[in-house]
């Protein structure tokens, strides 16, 4: 567990962003749970890493979760 304040939303893969040419990497769009309708879609690599270190891809259809955690310096306290 971090000391970083944070949060964790739950997330689905849209979907799958085939890359325009062999030099970029393959995309995916994610669906955050609780964001703004025009805010929700995030678009990342598709390349993780598992338990044994090895490159893996997300599906699409997938459950995931997205993290946001920040530095205690950069958040002040809610009233």
């Amino acid at each position: 567990m971090s000391d970083k304040p944070s949060t964790t939303l739950p997330a689905t893969v849209e979907k799958i962003i085939k890359s325009p040419s062999p030099s970029e990497p393959e995309k995916v769009q994610i669906a955050v749970e609780g964001a703004d309708n025009l805010y929700r879609e995030l678009r990342i690599e598709n390349t993780l890493i598992d338990e044994n270190g090895e490159k893996v891809s997300l599906k699409q259809g997938a459950e995931v979760e997205v993290t946001i955690e920040a530095e205690p310096d950069a958040t002040t306290p809610q009233p």
